[in-house]
């Protein structure tokens, strides 16, 4: 087969990937309408794309120090992150990290919630061991990648599982209390902060 003939069916296969302008307008239209629906109050709850409010307080500034765990959730993949800052505004700012990315096997995507966050503890234990804070009393964040009706800064209640994730148990409950639940079971040293 000669190139000729390659770039040819190339060209005709992504021809079909190439949109006119009225169809671009046509998709802002249609997002644009569909954002507006998940920030209406009356039409939240049936919108395809669900917007919330959120309760951050405010915004780094700079003159954070310490260490801090971060998880992050938000598919097949999770990350557990150490984070040391440290900065004064007058010096440049001290970053280090440390991450490590864990799998969320099938059996525990689909099964109950108490398996979910028992696994998420389990790594973040794991983590802490390896990396020699799992003494130290440490600030956890917690990016928690669904749609979730958050009610207070560490408080948020799952609307529904999106992502191939289908755990029981959670939809409607408080994640952040299903994760403090298992961590506490699990014995791991953090602060009773938890941001998202």
């Amino acid at each position: 087969m000669s190139q000729f003939n390659i770039s040819k069916e190339i060209t005709e296969v992504c021809s079909q990937l190439i949109l006119s302008r009225n169809h671009l307008e046509l998709i802002m239209k249609n997002l644009n309408h569909e954002l507006n629906q998940g920030l209406g109050k009356d039409t939240n709850n049936e919108a395809s794309i669900k917007c919330f409010p959120t309760y951050v307080r405010d915004l780094p500034n700079g003159k954070e120090i310490g260490k801090f765990l971060a998880l992050d959730l938000g598919g097949t993949n999770f990350r557990v992150l150490l984070i040391e800052l440290g900065g004064d505004n007058t010096l440049p700012s001290k970053f280090n990290s440390k991450s490590k990315i864990y799998a969320v096997p099938q059996n525990v995507m689909l099964g109950d919630g108490t398996g979910l966050f028992d696994h998420i503890a389990e790594c973040l234990a794991n983590f802490m061991k390896e990396h020699d804070v799992n003494k130290e009393k440490l600030p956890l964040g917690f990016t928690f990648s669904f749609p979730l009706r958050q009610e207070g800064l560490t408080k948020a209640r799952l609307v529904t599982w999106t992502k191939g994730f289908n755990c029981s148990g959670v939809e409607g409950e408080d994640v952040v209390r299903l994760l403090q639940d298992s961590i506490k079971r699990r014995g791991v040293r953090i602060y009773k902060s938890f941001r998202y």
